[in-house]
């Protein structure tokens, strides 16, 4: 399995501050017509209200899974923690729109912006830190059980050669090598309190993934 790396750096977990919304003429990313019908499936919606929402304790995110042309899967190996591999994801600012903060979370993490959005899991998922990680972040002055995602597919346009894990300069590096994956791989590989999203996600993708 081909690998590129970058040179390791040590990161903490990445808590963003509330940012402004990202200006649609700085990216390059296409939209076909959204979502395709293909898209929609048969399932209930975390139900949600300004009262409850997000649950207390849990931070707002975006999930990113991006293939290439040959339906493999991008996933790339945390620099703080060793043998970690993950999709990208990344917390939504104040007043961001989920798919928004989808397409700047990859940007920022990958240096790609040669992708298309092409469906999405239409209900939140959640899932809980680990005891180690929510001890980490606690020292950090961050209280958080977990985080709730919003998920969305992308499809990579680009040539490999795009793939930067330095991100496009605006934040820290969060990953040490990078390599697409096969749906198997990608749970293989993740920490263990990630693997039942990774499944329940791969599962409403996999008409894109076969």
């Amino acid at each position: 399995m081909a690998m590129a790396s970058t040179p390791f750096i040590s990161l903490n977990f990445p808590l963003r501050p509330s940012s402004s919304l990202l200006n649609p003429s700085n990216t390059c990313f296409a939209f076909p017509k959204y979502p395709p019908k293909r898209a929609k499936i048969s399932t209930q919606p975390l139900a949600c209200s300004s009262l409850d929402w997000p649950p207390e304790g849990y931070r707002k995110n975006v999930g990113i899974c991006l293939i290439n042309s040959s339906k493999k899967i991008f996933a790339a190996s945390r620099l703080t923690v060793i043998e970690a591999w993950q999709m990208p994801q990344g917390g939504i600012d104040e007043g961001e729109d989920p798919k928004v903060a989808a397409i700047r979370e990859l940007r920022e993490e990958t240096g790609i912006c040669t992708a298309q959005v092409i469906a999405e899991v239409p209900h939140w998922v959640t899932y809980d830190f680990s005891p180690e990680v929510r001890e980490r972040i606690k020292h950090m002055g961050y209280f958080l059980k977990g985080q709730v995602q919003k998920w969305y597919l992308f499809k990579f346009t680009g040539k490999d050669e795009e793939v930067n894990l330095r991100g496009d300069g605006t934040e820290k590096p969060e990953f040490g090598e990078w390599s697409w994956m096969t749906a198997e791989q990608i749970i293989d590989h993740a920490v263990d309190f990630k693997k039942s999203v990774y499944k329940e996600v791969l599962t409403v993708f996999t008409p894109y993934l076969q």
